[in-house]
């Protein structure tokens, strides 16, 4: 599956305010809302919450798609997304608040990258990991 490389993009920018407001409120119930949406992209980006509004609100008001890019990264990238909002969620809601702030911090680092620059640190990894673990054809 074949992705128009806007749709992670603006994903990342949603992602991004919902863990602004995370850092903000200190809310385990929103990072666990944040969890939610990372742990479905990262089993489909076709039923992915923001990556739907995209398509449907977003998307029909652009021009038409110049780039795409792969799922497979991306849903990497979630996965990442899940497990740090994960352990965000736990330390908010277990009362360890600097766990949660650490992580949620990690997380919006890497989601506003994606936003802001195009940068997708998970998708990189992914794709060194992919480097790293591809054995070259003889």
């Amino acid at each position: 599956m074949q992705l128009d490389v806007r749709g992670p993009r603006f994903a990342a920018a949603v992602t991004t305010l919902v863990l602004v407001l995370v850092l903000i409120t200190g809310s385990g119930w929103l990072a666990l809302a944040q969890a939610v949406v990372f742990a479905i992209g990262a089993a489909s980006a076709r039923y992915a919450p923001y990556g739907w509004l995209y398509r449907v609100a977003v998307a029909p008001r652009l021009g038409p798609i110049r780039e795409r890019e792969a799922a497979g990264p991306v849903r990497f990238a979630q996965g990442v997304g899940f497990a740090f909002a994960a352990i965000a969620t736990l330390g908010f809601l277990s009362g360890v608040t600097v766990v949660g702030i650490v992580a949620t911090a990690f997380a919006l680092g890497a989601a506003f990258l994606n936003a802001a620059f195009g940068f997708c640190l998970g998708c990189e990894t992914y794709l060194l990991a992919k480097r790293l673990t591809t054995r070259p054809a003889n």
